[in-house]
């Protein structure tokens, strides 16, 4: 079973995959707390999945280009996931 933190972090992914956004968008979109999205994010980027923008004041975040060559797996990941 995934965690709620796993599944918090698909759900970013999955918004990022739109366009990229800030922590704020993402904690308003997602219905979840600020405090929690950043803490995602923060897990998602040592992780190599977000990059953040240079600009401190609305930082967005941006999946990496490495993650983009992957995403493909990451769905078919989820896919089964989702499946059981």
């Amino acid at each position: 079973v995934a965690s709620r933190g796993g599944a918090n972090r698909v759900r970013i992914v999955r918004r990022l995959r739109d366009r990229p956004r800030n922590a704020n968008e993402l904690a308003e979109a997602l219905d979840v707390d600020y405090n929690t999205i950043t803490h995602h994010l923060d897990m998602l980027k040592d992780h190599d999945v977000v990059e953040p923008s240079d600009h401190d004041y609305g930082k967005l975040y941006f999946l990496t280009d490495r993650f983009e060559r992957h995403a493909e797996t990451f769905e078919e990941i989820i896919g089964e996931v989702d499946a059981e």
